[in-house]
């Protein structure tokens, strides 16, 4: 069902007359969405793999998911952190169980997740030191992406991320993702901890090497240095496990979350394992909105879902098959796929030259996808995505490649 012209025309207007500029201006105007689909205020329809940027999980509208909210706004929304919710425990329970003996620290989005792993970093260096300001040192990965506050554009070497706003905070230096003598280089006594995404996907959806991530578990072990881990986008399943970095059966010190933890619902969380959990003690880490009764229904909606539908397996074993069918392309138009990179629902078409166009002539043929690294279009569809709704991906893919020039 299409809207009124006037409410299309008011919509893009007050975006243009009340809404910040900090985002190039939206080429659509979303009204609805159900299950992996999506409608604008046309009334046409897109099969949504952008997943609201690896957030909405179980898709659109998931009945389970809308049930929870709806009876916990009926009950209890938010009490802050001065009091306990039965949620919020329940909640960490079941983190636990997937990621192991530890804690977790509630909040927000990503970025949140990722300044409290800073913190934490900061807080083993002093207790590693014996002193505050001396072991600072936070080792990530170029090209990699840690989000838009302090902390975290100053985790991110990247120009586009950080101008106009140094001085930066200090302490942070950069090794090259797969490359782990470029890490061994930079450790000193001064180092703290190494923080790299396990999947890089902002910087263009580029994996670890299982061989990298126990070599960076090994240099860490060796140094007394945290091993803190960025899941927020290809946590929670996404990559056919619960945790990206579990394929390698490494263990990891931290791991932030974010992004697809509550199906859209914002909330963010941090796992720290139980060797470093009591660094954060009251008084050095909060958050008003963390882990409220209502952000924490949304969440365990989404792990029952996962846990009921086998949403891992599934994402697994069609996300194996379909990058196989995507790695097709690169024979078939080879002037203009380069590769396929990722794993699961978590893939990387990385094209010979700008991906705008392509992403343009998607959307204008039905398929909704963001961007990446400057030359990828990522991939992100919802867990719930069945492979009759990848095989349509595909030929929607295929049919914008053949039609370039």
């Amino acid at each position: 069902m299409s809207l009124p012209s006037i409410v299309r025309t008011n919509t893009a207007e007050l975006y243009d007359a009340y809404v910040m500029k900090n985002y190039a201006r939206p080429a659509l105007t979303l009204v609805r969405g159900q299950g992996v689909s999506v409608w604008d205020d046309t009334g046409k329809e897109y099969l949504d793999f952008t997943s609201g940027v690896a957030v909405a999980a179980l898709g659109h509208c998931h009945p389970v998911w809308v049930e929870a909210i709806r009876r916990q706004a009926g009950e209890l929304i938010h009490v802050s952190n001065l009091f306990r919710h039965p949620n919020q425990g329940e909640l960490a329970r079941r983190i636990v169980q997937h990621a192991g003996p530890g804690r977790v620290f509630f909040c927000n989005s990503g970025a949140e997740a990722n300044e409290g792993l800073i913190k934490l970093a900061r807080l083993h260096g002093m207790k590693k030191a014996g002193e505050e300001g001396k072991c600072i040192k936070i080792i990530c990965a170029k090209n990699a992406f840690h989000g838009r506050t302090f902390g975290g554009m100053s985790a991110t070497p990247q120009e586009k991320i950080q101008k106009g706003f140094r001085p930066l905070v200090p302490g942070f230096a950069f090794g090259e993702i797969n490359h782990l003598q470029s890490f061994v280089d930079l450790v000193d006594a001064d180092t703290a901890a190494i923080f790299v995404e396990t999947v890089q996907g902002e910087g263009g959806v580029n994996p670890c090497t299982d061989e990298f991530l126990w070599g960076l578990r090994q240099l860490c072990d060796q140094h007394n240095l945290l091993l803190m881990l960025d899941e927020v986008q290809c946590g929670l399943g996404r990559t056919g496990t619960f945790y990206a970095f579990q394929a390698s059966g490494i263990r990891a010190d931290a791991v932030g979350m974010a992004k697809g933890i509550a199906g859209g619902y914002p909330m963010g969380a941090i796992w720290t394992a139980e060797k470093h959990a009591e660094l954060f003690t009251p008084g050095t880490h909060g958050s008003t909105f963390g882990g409220t009764p209502l952000a924490c229904a949304a969440a365990l909606a989404v792990l029952d879902v996962m846990e009921r539908e086998n949403l891992l397996e599934k994402v697994r074993t069609l996300g194996s098959a379909w990058k196989t069918e995507l790695e097709k392309l690169i024979t078939d138009f080879p002037k203009h796929v380069r590769a396929v990179t990722g794993r699961g629902y978590m893939l990387g078409l990385a094209m010979h030259g700008d991906p705008a166009p392509y992403l343009a002539a998607l959307r204008e043929a039905g398929l909704l996808a963001p961007s990446a690294g400057g030359n990828t279009i990522r991939l992100l569809p919802p867990l719930i995505a069945t492979k009759a709704d990848l095989d349509r991906a595909t030929a929607l893919i295929r049919g914008v490649l053949a039609a370039q020039k």
